[in-house]
């Protein structure tokens, strides 16, 4: 008997419930798990107010809201390559000090953008954001 193999990965922008990329995750047969956040050692950025970027910058930075899901091994490359251009796979230090795999920021793509992470997350940036228009 063959089991499906998966794996846990933290999002935190765009392919989370409701956004505009989680049919991505749908699509492969993703299962959401949980809410929850990342160690205090994350910055966020909007790029273009199209979508996050995260960056860990250990000595600084704030948790970060995110999403876990269950994600079954065969379908994480189609996500993956789905996903905007600068933005990769990486290991997230949740705010429990485990390790999962999640979605983050190269440097370069964060450069000149405007920096949310005071807001703690791209959907609480996104929520604000639409209250001013």
């Amino acid at each position: 008997m063959t089991t499906k193999q998966s794996t846990l990965l933290a999002v935190n922008g765009t392919l989370m419930r409701g956004l505009e990329l989680n049919p991505n995750l749908l699509k492969v047969g993703a299962t959401f798990v949980r809410e929850d956040a990342t160690d205090e050692c994350y910055r966020i950025w909007s790029i273009d107010d199209r979508h996050p970027a995260m960056m860990r910058t250990p000595g600084e930075g704030a948790q970060i809201a995110l999403e876990l899901w269950d994600v079954p091994l065969d379908g994480l490359a189609q996500v993956l390559l789905s996903e905007p251009p600068g933005l990769a796979i990486g290991k997230v230090l949740l705010k429990d000090k485990t390790v999962v795999l999640g979605v983050l920021g190269e440097p370069f793509l964060c450069q000149g953008k405007r920096e949310i992470t005071a807001y703690g997350g791209w959907r609480a940036y996104v929520e604000q954001r639409d209250r001013k228009t």
